[in-house]
Formats: C-alpha cells, sequence, structure tokens
C-alpha cells in the first residue's frame, strides 16, 4: 500500500535545495539536482544517523550527485541511494518522486522494506 505526499512546490524546491520530511514517522530527504527531484531515506546506514542536518549547510555536504554523511563522511549516491565509501557498506532506501501541477510529491512506501526491488511512479 502507498499513496503519494506532497512535500513542497516547486518555488521551495528549487535546484540545489534538500528538504526533510516526515512521511509515516520516516525522515526522507528530498533533493532538487538540477531540475530532478529524488528522495532517500534520510539515514547513514553505517551508524543510523542522519545524513542531513538542519543546522548544517547541505550545500557543504552534496556535490557531483553524491551527499557525504557529516558523521563518519560516508557518501551516499543521491539518484540511487547507493553506499559509495566506507564506513558504510549498505545502500540507503529510495523513493519514487514526482511533480503534478507544480506541487512535488514523494512516494509513501516503505522503501527500505523494499530494498533492490524497483519502483516506478506507475507503480
Amino acid at each position: 500500500m502507498s499513496e503519494w505526499v506532497d512535500v513542497g512546490t516547486l518555488d521551495e524546491l528549487r535546484p540545489g535545495t534538500v528538504r526533510v520530511v516526515d512521511i509515516h514517522n520516516e525522515e526522507v530527504a528530498v533533493f532538487n539536482l538540477d531540475g530532478e527531484f529524488f528522495a532517500i531515506r534520510n539515514f547513514c546506514t553505517h551508524d543510523g544517523s542522519p545524513l542531513v542536518l538542519p543546522e548544517l549547510d547541505s550545500a557543504d555536504q552534496i556535490a557531483d550527485g553524491k551527499i557525504t554523511c557529516p558523521h563518519h563522511g560516508a557518501k551516499f549516491c543521491i539518484r540511487t541511494g547507493a553506499a559509495l565509501s566506507p564506513p558504510a557498506y549498505e545502500d540507503t532506501p529510495t523513493f519514487p518522486v514526482r511533480e503534478i501541477n507544480g506541487i512535488v510529491q514523494v512516494r509513501a512506501i516503505s522503501a527500505w522494506l523494499l530494498q533492490g526491488t524497483e519502483i516506478t511512479p506507475d507503480t
């Protein structure tokens, strides 16, 4: 079972921004990378800490489509959730994202239970 959840408008989620939202008691980080939207669980698989912290400037963490965990430096691909460097070796789950009439939406699924299963916006 899944549903689409509004997470912001195009004006609020401009290119280069990230927003952390709560979806069914899980933090999800929504990224706008050059006009394309991606969402990953806001969770470092190394130690369970958040990847995006509100007190940090996300511009210092995000480069070349990757996010660096502020705690121990593990890198993750924002597009796929893939763990790219130690100390993280497990991927972080991703969520489908779409834009409808200027509203950005994330599909609320238990992505971390479906890790390794591709979920498309039409599924």
